[in-house]
């Protein structure tokens, strides 16, 4: 056996040494897989003072504006739980549960003014108490001169008596009636008012558009045990959230709610260390979740959700998982060394054999299932934190998740811990990435990822590279199509060989390394070092194919699927090519069922979307033929295509 374990060893071994001195081939095609990327992926936690006697200073925003950052995120996570929004008060579970001093009038003003047109994150309040006073502190400096240990988790302010062993569990509880108060519904969406009403501050509400649901509810029991010391049940909570999500609703129409938030891997799939058992079903958490919004908004006719929220904490401590971190999140072969959670997805309970997480996919079936197609619910992450081992380790990590959420539509993400390599990497790509997102494959894509884009107008591309192979260089050879360059040099930006300490001092004093890249017959080749990432300008003229535009608004299915009986119409797609549909009889029997006449040959009327549905087939219901049928569409210069599958 042990023979087996060491020629299995020697043949991956064998295996990854070939890869690694194999040209890597990328291919980029700028008509297809087009997709805006959301500018708010370049965002971060805790940048903005929210003390008007200690306030931001003029170099740190000069700093984060020459960085390009597009959305900050300033609820201070867990003290966001007792914020009282009217005091300016907030209690500190992870400190004694004290209480200090939080403006966010003064952060959110002051974010307007420094940088219009960057979003800010806040969050609304749904465990029912915030602080009240400062009067009933613990007084930490007279105890340990504010030092930390492990006590720090202690409930003593409100008169608690110390532990000196320390540990989370105090000698006697403080009372938190001492130091906090009852805090409604009302009370927490008011600060919409306050905010963007009459009377109230005059803040722009369009740069402050996504709210968080509170924060890591699925935590409340530890990290809020003063006031909650039994976790609620997951359908408590999410009485809690219809609450809120409603009457934020509507003071405020065009608000992102974004929940549940939970702390991590474990607790996507857990509440209370246990599946949800609901209506004679066991489900995940994140599933139950998603699965209750969706019934809360049908029979309520109110939008309850607009980003599933997580936190995301990765544990790995070794160089080799820490660059392939990205994978966690869509890709269905990646067996990732962190599963844990997921295991609970399987109908007995528990499976060891299940390590590939793909939260996000999972979350965008969980919503397609429930919601339907379309629903305009997005992805996010609220919080992350990886193991900073080296500047060129974080900074390929970054750079890897930065690209994979710009490929699948992730609307925001603000990581809480910040390292060097960070700015640098965030600088890059929201100085050189264009806005929408076009298709690429590598052949090597374990080492070498391509993530590109292209401007609106079509005749500008940025091709970022990024090798994550910890010791290798690898030479790689880029061809494009439906994108005409003219032979000659490009110009290469490139971080690599990064240093322990920050470099990322503004726009013109960085890491960044100029090169230049040599275009032939819209192909080139250049070698990238190992833990680097590489954007490569492209200027040429608009895109030469046929666009094969993936709209939302342009998708037709039926589910559920499988159905049981009855199938509703609603969203899908399908690409093809003109003329092959003319000649299957099928695409006659789809029309003519539909009574809908399309086809782009002179004397067909080729119709819009628009006009198949006023012909009321969408949201129709149908019987269970009319899912073997497979209506789908397709948009090939502006023409619909209705085939049979």
């Amino acid at each position: 056996m042990l023979r087996t374990h060491l020629l299995t060893l020697a043949i991956a071994c064998a295996t990854l040494q070939s890869l690694s001195s194999q040209t890597v081939n990328i291919q980029v095609d700028a008509a297809q897989g087009r997709k805006a990327i959301s500018p708010l992926i370049y965002g971060k936690n805790n940048d903005i003072s929210d003390q008007p006697g200690t306030p931001t200073t003029g170099a740190q925003w000069q700093l984060m504006r020459d960085a390009g950052l597009k959305f900050t995120r300033e609820n201070g996570g867990n003290n966001a739980t007792k914020y009282n929004w009217r005091k300016k008060l907030s209690s500190h579970p992870d400190w004694y549960n004290n209480v200090y001093n939080h403006d966010w009038d003064y952060a959110a003003q002051t974010l307007a003014d420094s940088m219009p047109g960057v979003q800010g994150m806040w969050a609304f309040q749904l465990i029912g108490w915030a602080a009240s006073n400062m009067n009933n502190n613990f007084n930490d400096y007279a105890y340990n001169g504010s030092v930390s240990w492990s006590g720090t988790c202690q409930n003593l302010a409100g008169g608690g008596v110390v532990n000196t062993a320390g540990g989370c569990s105090a000698t006697t509880n403080g009372n938190p009636n001492l130091y906090l108060e009852t805090w409604t519904s009302d009370s927490t969406v008011g600060i919409l008012n306050h905010w963007f009403g009459a009377g109230g501050l005059g803040l722009n509400k369009s740069t402050i558009q996504y709210w968080n649901m509170d924060n890591e509810p699925d935590q409340w029991s530890g990290e809020h045990d003063d006031v909650m010391p039994t976790q609620p049940t997951a359908e408590a909570f999410m009485q809690l959230y219809f609450t809120v999500a409603k009457k934020a609703r509507a003071l405020y129409p065009n608000i992102k709610l974004t929940g549940p938030i939970p702390a991590s891997e474990w607790q996507w799939y857990s509440w209370n260390n246990n599946k949800i058992s609901y209506q004679g079903t066991n489900y995940v958490w994140l599933q139950y979740f998603i699965l209750r919004c969706a019934q809360e908004q049908t029979a309520s006719g109110i939008r309850l959700l607009d980003a599933v929220d997580i936190h995301s904490y990765p544990n790995e401590q070794n160089d080799s998982d820490i660059v392939q971190g990205h994978r966690v999140y869509f890709d269905t072969l990646y067996n990732y060394p962190g599963a844990n959670g997921v295991k609970t997805t399987s109908p007995s309970g528990w499976d060891n054999t299940i390590t590939k997480e793909y939260v996000f996919g999972r979350v965008n079936q969980w919503l397609t299932q429930y919601m339907g197609p379309n629903n305009g619910v997005t992805c996010g992450v609220s919080e992350f934190g990886l193991t900073n081992n080296s500047a060129p380790v974080t900074a390929s990590s970054y750079a890897s998740i930065l690209g994979t959420f710009a490929d699948n539509n992730v609307a925001y993400f603000t990581p809480w811990y910040w390292y060097p390599g960070m700015w640098e990497t965030m600088h890059l790509y929201t100085h050189y990435a264009k806005s929408t997102r076009i298709q690429s494959v590598s052949s090597n894509e374990h080492d070498v990822s391509a993530y590109s884009s292209i401007n609106t107008a079509g005749d500008s591309m940025t091709v970022i590279l990024v090798n994550r192979a910890l010791t290798a260089s690898h030479a790689t050879k880029l061809t494009i199509a439906n994108f005409t360059l003219a032979n000659g040099s490009y110009p290469t930006r490139q971080l690599s060989g990064l240093p322990a300490t920050e470099t990322f001092i503004s726009a013109t004093n960085n890491a960044l390394q100029s090169g230049t890249a040599t275009v032939v017959a819209n192909s080139l080749t250049l070698t990238l070092p190992a833990l680097s990432t590489t954007a490569i300008i492209l200027k040429g003229a608009t895109i030469t194919g046929v666009a094969s535009s993936e709209k939302p608004s342009l998708r037709v299915s039926l589910f559920p699927n499988p159905g049981f009986g009855r199938c509703t119409l609603s969203e899908s797609f399908r690409p093809s090519r003109f003329g092959a549909e003319n000649r299957n009889p099928g695409y006659a029997r789809a029309t003519a069922l539909f009574g809908c006449a399309s086809g782009p040959n002179p004397g067909h009327d080729c119709r819009s979307l628009r006009s198949f549905s006023e012909r009321g087939l969408s949201g129709k219901t149908f019987d269970s033929t009319g899912r073997h049928l497979g209506l789908q569409v397709c948009e090939r210069l502006s023409h619909l295509l209705f085939v049979n599958a």
